[in-house]
């Protein structure tokens, strides 16, 4: 069975062991705001999701990692969560990917729509382009 349930203060060490990218600061909002979840299947942890307020309105996915045995189902994951931000009141989410990944033909293949996209070109910060997506829940 495939559930996402929101981080605790007692699942750091584990989210730390997917997600390199967040401080321990940053952590403890996610905690606090309920803006993180950890993903499982079968009773067991096999990844990490997060999010942001897009515009202080719209829910944003900055983060999902999936243990690599486990990928097949990042659709269901995105499906609960877009589950739970309907039931919140909201009817339309966002995400990013790099140009250079392939993460942004799987968000294609379940209904997000291209919307934008980001250059970030300041020294220490240079990436490739970064792809927004869109979708109507």
């Amino acid at each position: 069975m495939l559930e996402i349930r929101k981080v605790d203060q007692k699942d750091k060490e584990y989210w730390f062991s997917l997600d390199i990218h967040i401080s321990d600061e940053e952590f403890n909002f996610k905690v606090s705001t309920k803006t993180g979840y950890i993903i499982w299947k079968d009773n067991v942890p096999i990844g990490v999701l997060r999010y942001n307020m897009f515009w202080d309105s719209v829910p944003f996915i900055t983060l999902i990692y999936i243990k690599e045995e486990q990928r097949g189902v990042g659709k269901n994951v995105i499906l609960l969560w877009e589950s739970e931000m309907k039931a919140k009141g909201y009817n339309v989410v966002m995400t990013s990917t790099q140009v250079d990944e392939n993460a942004q033909h799987f968000y294609r293949k379940i209904g997000y729509k291209d919307c934008g996209c980001l250059v970030l070109n300041i020294p220490k910060l240079e990436q490739p382009m970064e792809m927004f997506f869109i979708k109507q829940i």
